[in-house]
């Protein structure tokens, strides 16, 4: 699309519906949203200049919604992206290479000649478009050289997936200039997960990538992490007449690998006892019957943490079941059921022999008091530091939120709303 047309389209309020959806606001508010897109083109000019002809694409965060710790045992979750992205502004250039201006980054540049995994460049966002780019190479896509700048307000440590948002935007962005856009959004979430696995040096699962790619409220079984069942769940969260609320607990993000590590491991250990690699491919009868046998080789907490994930699954099936029939009241109960094992059998609220530092036990606690046993919350995400999700009634939102941001920090509560689409080009 020509660049002056662009910005001529979105002042002129051309964009105005598509971003009223996208978006989840009014149409009076999206004045703040055109406005975000004309700063993008500022930067993209400011960067990359004699331009003429450019494409815009667009990736959610996402949150988690239900099936805490059950992914990475094969098992369900719920997920849900939200109205916060990564957009960017994309162009040809004739080179060899790609070009990508983060806002706020150094600039990252890919050798469509050299796309081998460097292991010195694990956790860089280059490493991430090394390996969407290679992936699609592999794909037999022929891909050329581009520049990109970009923009996020995915919050960073907050569970929502920065990382995901960004491996979709570019999974978009190739099969939007190269590959007609013929690679499904479940195939997209798949290379965005090789690029994280391979060549980011992080072993995540595949939710994070799924619920942005996809995008909407989506139930996920990955009991064949090759095909995972994917399906989309119809509910219009705006109905119900609750927010939600993604709350930054202040905690210290330390390296707590080994604690997120202890999880799988664990429950993989109970897994072994009966000679399976997976908790899902246990039998849930004959685990309780062998529990102390189970109890003495595992260890009790691992036994715990199996006992979360087998009630876990349940409860991330019945979740999708519960929207799906328009039982609001129902849902909440089995996320405030979630949140409650987590916190008892899963053990990801706090680090173990920590006796000061509790920050996300602390939140869960003030949600507690501030909600009076409405809605629901649960830690969110991996657990140990970073956010608690909530669902408030809308009613009670602006005394919510102040309370929890007079005992946290100002800004520490987040109301987001579930966006109803995944990655997209959205010119």
């Amino acid at each position: 699309m020509d660049i002056s047309l662009l910005k001529s389209d979105l002042k002129s309020g051309c964009f105005d519906e598509k971003f009223s959806m996208l978006y989840c606001v009014e149409k009076s508010q999206v004045c703040k949203i055109v406005e975000r897109y004309l700063d993008l083109i500022i930067g993209f000019e400011k960067h990359f200049q004699n331009h003429n002809d450019v494409s815009v694409f667009s990736a959610p965060g996402r949150t988690e919604i239900g099936g805490n710790h059950t992914d990475h045992q094969k098992g369900i979750v719920l997920a849900g992206s939200v109205n916060l992205d990564v957009i960017a502004v994309v162009a040809l250039n004739g080179t060899n290479k790609i070009n990508v201006q983060s806002k706020g980054y150094p600039l990252d540049v890919v050798d469509l000649d050299d796309l081998e995994v460097d292991e010195a460049e694990f956790n860089q966002a280059k490493a991430l478009i090394k390996g969407v780019v290679s992936k699609f190479k592999q794909k037999g896509v022929k891909i050329s050289g581009f520049d990109a700048y970009t923009e996020s307000n995915v919050l960073k440590g907050s569970g929502l997936s920065s990382s995901a948002a960004f491996e979709v935007l570019l999974g978009n962005v190739i099969n939007g200039l190269f590959n007609n856009s013929s690679t499904d959004a479940i195939e997209i979430a798949q290379i965005g997960q090789y690029a994280e696995n391979v060549y980011f040096g992080k072993p995540s699962g595949l939710m994070d990538q799924m619920a942005s790619s996809v995008g909407g409220v989506v139930s996920i079984d990955f009991k064949d992490v090759e095909k995972p069942i994917i399906r989309k769940i119809n509910f219009d969260f705006s109905s119900c007449s609750h927010a939600l609320c993604i709350i930054d607990s202040g905690a210290d993000h330390a390296d707590l690998t080994g604690e997120y590590a202890a999880i799988p491991s664990e429950m993989k250990k109970v897994a072994q006892f009966f000679g399976k690699n997976y908790l899902r491919e246990v039998d849930e009868a004959e685990f309780f019957n062998n529990i102390s046998k189970v109890k003495k080789s595992a260890g009790d907490r691992a036994v715990l943490r199996a006992m979360h994930f087998f009630e876990e699954n349940k409860r991330a099936k019945k979740e999708a079941f519960a929207l799906e029939n328009g039982n609001f009241d129902e849902f909440l109960a089995i996320v405030k059921e979630s949140g409650y094992s987590s916190f008892m059998y899963l053990q990801n609220v706090f680090v173990s022999g920590s006796n000061t530092e509790q920050a996300v036990a602390y939140t869960l606690a003030l949600c507690d008091k501030f909600l009076n046993g409405h809605g629901a919350y649960r830690v969110h995400g991996g657990g140990f530091a970073g956010t608690v999700q909530a669902f408030v009634p809308i009613d009670m939102l602006d005394d919510f939120k102040n309370n929890i941001e007079k005992s946290l920090s100002k800004g520490a509560c987040h109301v987001l709303s579930l966006r109803p689409l995944g990655g997209i080009q959205i010119a």
